[in-house]
């Protein structure tokens, strides 16, 4: 059941099968996961692109834009780079796991699959997202913080050329001075 101290995750479906895409999404919504469905990939990408998911679970195998696809789409977009993607498919061979993590997936699960497991699954790909959204925006300040200090430095840099120049104008007048009084009293 959803855990009422966390905000509703939301999970795009992704499968060319109706059934499959209802028993799915009802058995997240259970869960506590608000789902959308989609069932073929230029749809999805539509949808992903029309509004932000925090995960999709994405059949690997389907009609026209393959899962694959998706993904590769998925992942050479700057806003959805990140964007944490579970792969389903009824192929249980390696092979087809190593495709789909070397495509950028997150996870990879094998139909059939029990809820518990995927709901684990789901958890944990969440959760690592989260952590990395996290340390962007850390990394996010931290950049701004150096970009300031740089200009500080820049700025401080500067009134040291002009404190330097200053005083270089100073010796040089003192100087001139000196050779001023030296020759009045030659």
């Amino acid at each position: 059941m959803a855990d009422l101290h966390r905000p509703v995750r939301t999970i795009l479906v992704v499968d060319d099968s109706r059934t499959n895409l209802n028993v799915i999404g009802k058995r997240l919504t259970h869960f506590g996961y608000l789902t959308a469905l989609a069932d073929n990939g230029a749809e999805a990408l539509d949808l992903i692109a029309a509004r932000g998911f925090d995960l999709v679970l994405l059949d690997l195998m389907m009609p026209g834009v393959s899962g694959l696809q998706v993904l590769a789409e998925l992942r050479s977009r700057l806003e959805t780079v990140d964007l944490p993607v579970i792969v389903v498919t009824g192929r249980s061979d390696p092979e087809t796991a190593v495709q789909a993590l070397a495509a950028g997936a997150d996870d990879h699960v094998a139909k059939p699959f029990d809820f518990d497991v995927l709901h684990a699954r789901i958890e944990r790909t969440l959760a690592r997202a989260r952590r990395v959204s996290d340390l962007k925006r850390s990394n996010a300040a931290l950049d701004a913080r150096i970009a300031a200090r740089a200009m500080e430095l820049g700025e401080a840099r500067a009134e040291l050329a002009d404190i330097r120049a200053d005083r270089q104008r100073l010796i040089l007048s003192i100087q001139a001075l000196h050779d001023e009084v030296e020759r009045l009293r030659a």
